[in-house]
């Protein structure tokens, strides 16, 4: 059959305006290149930041909140104290999941239940420590009976994602990551993943929620920035996350291009180990020695001290940054607003190492991730070179993170830094997790690896978290966050900025300071 000239014509230009606009405009398909993916399929199975983001588009929580992490309701309609130790949550009603069961008050039930089941590397007991009992009161009404007064509770269930009871607790990585398992109440559908590949969904005709504009969505993991950066110029992704700030100059002069940046909850701390055994001895003259030199005071406040925080920020991240004094913004519940900025001084740090026997200084392994937030890498060298200003050989290990935390976990470094955000907004998350003694019985310290531990900063920890008057709870932490920075527990060094690309004209990117790329909140431009 052959076509005549004007609808051949016609034909050509639709094929070429296809092209042009990519198969977001001209199909509903958004494909996006993204820095990380999940791990598995299972959202039970890690913490990580990644993890939930890919996760959210298949599975929701109970909880959920909005750019600025704002709690609003998710599969719970409500929620409140019913008594010191009793929440109570409306789980909402007509809800589908995806292979046509209603969800009631039984699989969130469940879902809790199952969290300290799953073994995965990054424990989501963080989530669900303060839980001591779920009871199901009726369809839709469950209780959630805590160990002691739990006021933030509701902000640990932003990630406390609700799976169908049928899967049964026997359910593994192997039933998710085939698909057969991974069964939400979301806006997508699982199609198919190939781990460190492509992660396909399909759009959920049923959900309860806001119809999402893309009818596929196809989440690209591509790892390594430049051919991150060179998938979006190319036309092989729609739009692409964690632009490093050397592109990102360029980019706001690139007419082909649209950015969006945001601040974001994610810092770049240093966690020094104070065990008394380090897992590598340090070398002083080239020798092994058997003390470890991070558990005097001096030393950490040596290693602050030759920060130069606001060169990282300028230089090294190109002013995609702020200079960071504590774990956390300061406007985040429990934040502390009266901390100094931390000083940079080398001759003071030169000072202190040599007070603490250590005059020309010592040897030491540094680890960090090289793939999971912006600038991780080269901050982490940076580091290093300025440590070495102070007289300090750090030896500068950048791993992939799937490398990096399963060691970290296990404590296999002496020193490292790595990005943590206050996901949750406010301080028991990020206090309770990194610097509260690590307490496998009630789960607190579940990230304090570093055998950091302070009586008195457990006890506020643990009177705030059963604090429910919200000015006495927030001065509790405050103290914690003073005293902890003070004892230099952790090193903040900088908060982190992020930003967005897409082809231009395209679409708009809600700026998010949790930095998930969620394809459901993504608009095509008006």
């Amino acid at each position: 059959m052959k076509l005549n000239s004007k609808l051949g014509g016609m034909v050509a230009a639709a094929l070429l305006a296809g092209t042009m606009l990519g198969g977001a405009a001209s199909a509903q398909t958004l494909t996006m290149g993204l820095r990380a993916g999940p791990d598995s399929i299972d959202p039970h199975w890690s913490t990580l930041g990644s993890q939930a983001e890919a996760l959210r588009h298949i599975f929701d929580t109970i909880v959920m909140a909005d750019e600025n992490l704002q709690l609003k309701p998710g599969l719970a309609t409500s929620w409140k104290p019913v008594d010191d130790t009793t929440w109570e949550f409306k789980i909402r009603e007509g809800v589908k999941f995806h292979d046509g069961s209603e969800l009631t008050a039984e699989d969130v039930k469940f879902s809790i239940d199952r969290i300290p089941v799953v073994t995965g590397p990054m424990s989501m007991t963080i989530y669900t420590k303060q839980v001591k009992e779920t009871k199901v009161v009726d369809k839709y009404t469950l209780h959630v009976i805590t160990k002691a007064p739990a006021p933030t509770l509701p902000n640990d269930f932003i990630r406390l994602f609700v799976v169908p009871k049928s899967i049964g607790m026997e359910a593994r990585n192997e039933q998710f990551n085939s698909g057969k398992a991974a069964i939400g109440t979301g806006p997508y559908k699982f199609v198919s993943w190939e781990p460190k590949g492509d992660l396909v969904l399909e759009r959920f005709d049923g959900y309860w929620g806001q119809k999402p504009h893309w009818q596929k969505v196809i989440r690209k993991e591509i790892p390594n920035d430049p051919a991150r950066m060179a998938a979006l110029k190319s036309g092989q992704v729609d739009l692409v996350n964690y632009v490093p700030a050397t592109d990102y100059a360029a980019m706001q002069k690139d007419k082909s291009v649209d950015t969006f940046i945001a601040d974001t909850v994610y810092f770049f701390n240093i966690t020094p180990n104070v065990k008394e055994t380090l897992p590598k001895p340090v070398k002083v003259d080239g020798k092994e020695i058997a003390e470890n030199p991070l558990r005097d005071a001096r030393v950490r406040e040596a290693l602050d001290l030759a920060i130069d925080r606001k060169t990282l920020v300028r230089v090294v991240l190109e002013g995609l940054g702020k200079p960071a004094n504590q774990l956390m913004p300061a406007s985040f519940f429990g934040g502390n607003k009266n901390l100094p900025e931390r000083p940079y001084n080398v001759a003071k740090a030169k000072e202190l190492l040599a007070a603490a026997g250590y005059p020309k200084g010592f040897e030491i392994d540094f680890f960090c991730t090289n793939n999971r937030l912006p600038g991780d890498a080269a901050v982490c060298e940076a580091l290093s070179q300025m440590w070495a200003r102070a007289g300090l050989k750090v030896n500068a290990n950048a791993l992939n993170g799937t490398v990096f935390f399963p060691a970290q976990q296990k404590g296999e470094f002496p020193l490292w830094m790595s990005g943590w955000g206050t996901l949750t907004g406010e301080a028991s998350y990020t206090y309770g997790s990194l610097v509260h003694t690590a307490d496998p019985k009630t789960g607190l310290g579940a990230f304090n690896k570093q055998g950091y531990s302070n009586p008195e900063v457990d006890a506020l920890l643990q009177e705030g978290a059963r604090t429910m008057d919200d000015a006495k709870r927030r001065a509790l932490f405050e103290k914690v966050t003073e005293i902890s920075m003070n004892d230099r527990a952790l090193i903040p060094t900088v908060q982190l900025q992020t930003v967005w690309a897409a082809k231009k004209g395209t679409m708009v990117i809600p700026p998010r300071v949790d930095q998930e790329t969620l394809a459901y909140e993504i608009k095509p431009k008006s």
